[in-house]
């Protein structure tokens, strides 16, 4: 396995542990766990970030072209339709 591989991996593992806090934080009503969950996804996110920041460099992961005026204003508009 190459090390571009391993980042891969790594990242879509954070990515997945964070769409997993975010699942179980709302749903907890134990205030302690509720804290304690959010410390373990605020290092998760710090983790992820310090990763991303590692692709990045590496030329592993390249990001998506910027949206144009146009296409946020599409967005825009139908987010705020009634």
């Amino acid at each position: 396995m190459d090390e571009k591989t391993m980042v891969s991996d790594t990242l879509a593992s954070i990515n997945g542990e964070l769409v997993r806090y975010g699942e179980m934080i709302p749903q907890t009503e134990n205030a302690q766990l509720k804290q304690t969950l959010k410390q373990f996804r605020n290092q998760c996110e710090m983790s992820q970030e310090e990763i991303y920041q590692i692709a990045r460099a590496k030329q592993y992961y390249v990001p998506a072209a910027k949206a144009t005026r146009e296409e946020i204003d599409h967005v825009r508009s139908i987010l705020t339709q009634g």
